[in-house]
């Protein structure tokens, strides 16, 4: 089992930045992707940004490209999201996501809130 709690949500200003930090504990694997997903009201959730287990490879979705980043410390079970020129359609409820490769298991976090007013 893998346990995720994510931390660093709030309100926002348009323009502003907010950083999420999410910690893993329990049965963590040395080849595993984490991520960052986020879900709207009344929408399906969405893939923010990914990263695998070194960190060499990121992936992020078309709508946050250039202003959020993504990067992860092994060490202490930590990934994070940095959160730049936010919006109001960033505002989203983010979840922590660890996805095992091998056998295609996923865990998630209970989730934080983002709000960014205009």
């Amino acid at each position: 089992q893998v346990q995720l709690v994510e931390s660093g949500g709030g309100l926002v200003q348009a323009g502003g930045s907010l950083r999420l930090s999410c910690v893993a504990s329990g049965s963590i694997f040395s080849i595993n992707l984490m991520g960052w997903y986020r879900q709207a009201p009344g929408k399906q959730r969405e893939m923010v940004a990914t990263i695998t287990t070194g960190g060499s490879i990121t992936n992020y979705a078309d709508s946050v490209k250039g202003r959020f980043t993504i990067s992860r410390d092994n060490a202490e079970k930590t990934v994070y999201l940095q959160m730049n020129s936010l919006k109001p359609e960033d505002t989203a409820v983010y979840y922590c996501n660890y996805h095992l490769p091998l056998g295609g298991k996923d865990y998630w976090g209970q989730g934080t809130q983002v709000t960014v007013s205009s």
